[in-house]
């Protein structure tokens, strides 16, 4: 009876930790954070009208055999909605290079809602502003290089729970 147990207890486990991560992944992300948009604004060409959005999401968990480079991590794929909750776009995260790059995205103007992979959190939902001629980065893989953190103020950055920067706030009127 006991034996009975331990088994019944064992398959409850991995049913639960195989099925958990899948119910967070189609509810979207749990955690919601501030709006990202892009820095002070950039210098581009004049012609053009959609922004850019560049996700580097946490990295994929697994081995990647079918990798171009199997020594180099691969971005976690992730999603992009609009403001009303309309899925719009699935964004395989691989420039399929040899250096295995996030993916740029090009959108119109706007705000959207990305669903990604962050670095020991799992799936979180970070509202973002796309402006014209500009590009808007999240940093979810735990890294990023922020020339000014420690001089920019608290207001400027967009943070994870654990104090990590992801990008910075949208600047009003975008």
């Amino acid at each position: 009876m006991l034996k009975t147990m331990k088994n019944y207890f064992s398959l409850l486990v991995i049913v639960a930790w195989v099925f958990l991560p899948v119910c967070a992944t189609l509810k979207g992300g749990g955690l919601v954070l501030d709006t990202v948009g892009p820095p002070l604004p950039q210098p581009t060409a004049a012609i053009a009208t959609n922004g850019t959005l560049l996700v580097y999401s946490a990295y994929e968990a697994g081995p990647a055999f079918n990798a171009r480079d199997p020594n180099r991590p691969e971005y976690s794929d992730y999603k992009i909605f609009t403001a009303a909750g309309r899925l719009l776009q699935r964004v395989r995260n691989n420039s399929e290079s040899i250096r295995q790059d996030a993916v740029p995205v090009a959108l119109p103007p706007g705000k959207y809602n990305v669903v990604a992979l962050a670095n020991g959190l799992g799936y979180v939902t970070v509202p973002v502003m796309i402006a014209a001629r500009q590009s808007t980065v999240l940093h979810l893989e735990g890294g990023g290089f922020w020339p000014d953190e420690l001089a920019s103020s608290q207001t400027d950055a967009v943070r994870l729970p654990d104090g990590r920067i992801i990008g910075w706030k949208a600047m009003p009127g975008l």
